[in-house]
């Protein structure tokens, strides 16, 4: 159930083939569930050229290994994989990758939407999004 933050650019479906292929025994699991969050060109009504991600190397692995953790003890899962970038994003670039394997379906999406959801409301990492000829910093609230 590993956690990992990326500088370089991100392949998410080579990333989950990898890691199948790695470190899941075949015929292990029924279901995969995954969820690939990319960049928009657009937010709060502006058009959005660049996006940069920060954050504290030690505080935000120790976060994702932790999500990680809850996921695999609420729901019956054989692994789970994130994978978050940082640094500076361009629109369509890949951003977020959750992958979660389970016997069954049922397992699998619950815990995939919980781990996204929980990392869009609880991550520490810091957003700068640069539009036109300005650069402001970006305050999410939770969404759906």
């Amino acid at each position: 159930m590993p956690a990992f933050l990326y500088e370089k650019a991100l392949e998410p479906l080579r990333e989950i083939e990898q890691h199948q292929n790695q470190h899941l025994r075949p015929g292990s699991y029924g279901a995969n569930t995954n969820f690939i969050g990319t960049m928009r060109d657009f937010n709060a009504g502006d058009d959005v050229q660049l996006m940069t991600l920060e954050h504290y190397p030690e505080m935000t692995q120790k976060f994702l290994d932790r999500l990680c953790d809850e996921a695999m003890e609420k729901w019956n899962l054989v692994d789970c994989l994130v994978i978050h970038r940082f640094g500076d994003i361009n629109p369509n670039d890949p951003i977020v990758l959750i992958a979660v394997w389970s016997a069954h379906r049922e397992d699998a999406f619950a815990a995939c939407r919980y781990l996204i959801e929980e990392l869009k409301a609880r991550a520490p990492f810091w957003k700068k999004e640069t539009t036109g000829n300005k650069e402001r910093w970006v305050h999410d609230a939770p969404s759906s």
